[in-house]
C-alpha cells in the first residue's frame, strides 16, 4: 500500500501541470471568465490541446503499467492516478483562480473524440469512485484475492461506464456549434454510476 504515496505525489503534481495549462488558455481566450456558450479558439490551438489530452492519458496509463506487477494492479494504479489527478485538477483551479464557484459549475471535461461536458460534481464523483475502487482492489489483491471476472461482470461495468460517458458526450454537437448545452442528465448519470458500482461490488465480494 505504500506505493500509493508516490503515486499520490505524481497525480497531484501532474494535476497542477494540467491546471496551469487551462489557466493559461482561459487567460488567453476567456479573460472575462469561462462560460457557455463557448467562444471558438483557433483550430491549431484546439488540435494541440487534443494532442495534449491524448498524451496526458498516455502518461497516466504508463504510470499504472510501470507501478503494477499484475494486470489487476496495473489497472488499479491507473484508476487511482486518473481519479486523483482529476480531483487535484479542480483543487488547483479553485486554489489559484477561485474556480469553480460551485460543484454544479459546467465544464468542458475532454475533447477526444468529441467535446465532453458536465457539472464539475459529475467527474469528481467518478474520480472518487475510481480512487476508492483502486484502493479496495489493491487491499484485496495483497491479501491473496484472485478475482473471478465473468463476462456478465464486464457487461454490467461497461454498461455503467457507457451510460456515464453518454451523459458527458451526448451534447457534443451542440457545444461544438457554439451553443449552450441543455440541462445535464443527472438521472442517467446516477443510473450509470449505480450499475457500475453494484457490478464492481459484486466482483469484489465474490470468493
Amino acid at each position: 500500500m505504500r506505493i500509493f504515496i508516490p503515486l499520490s505525489f505524481f497525480s497531484l503534481a501532474f494535476a497542477l501541470v494540467e491546471a496551469a495549462v487551462v489557466i493559461y488558455l482561459r487567460q488567453l481566450y476567456y479573460p472575462e471568465g469561462f462560460s457557455f456558450p463557448m467562444k471558438p479558439i483557433p483550430e491549431n490551438i484546439l488540435f494541440m490541446e487534443m494532442m495534449r489530452e491524448a498524451a496526458t492519458m498516455g502518461i497516466l496509463i504508463s504510470v499504472g503499467l510501470i507501478a503494477g506487477r499484475s494486470a489487476w494492479r496495473k489497472f488499479a494504479f491507473f484508476m487511482y492516478c486518473f481519479g486523483l489527478w482529476d480531483i487535484g485538477y479542480y483543487l488547483w483551479l479553485k486554489l489559484f483562480i477561485g474556480w469553480p464557484a460551485s460543484f454544479f459549475e459546467p465544464d468542458i471535461l475532454f475533447l477526444l473524440p468529441v467535446a465532453w461536458w458536465g457539472p464539475v460534481l459529475a467527474p469528481v464523483i467518478v474520480a472518487i469512485s475510481l480512487c476508492m475502487s483502486a484502493v479496495l482492489i489493491i487491499r484485496r489483491v495483497e491479501k491473496g484475492w484472485k478475482p473471478l471476472l465473468k463476462k456478465l461482470d464486464i457487461f454490467w461495468i461497461a454498461l455503467g461506464a457507457g451510460i456515464i460517458l453518454y451523459t458527458f458526450m451526448a451534447d457534443a454537437k451542440i457545444i461544438e456549434a457554439g451553443m449552450a448545452p441543455p440541462p445535464y442528465r443527472w438521472l442517467l448519470f446516477a443510473i450509470g454510476e449505480g450499475i457500475g458500482l453494484t457490478a464492481f461490488a459484486g466482483l469484489l465480494l465474490r470468493r
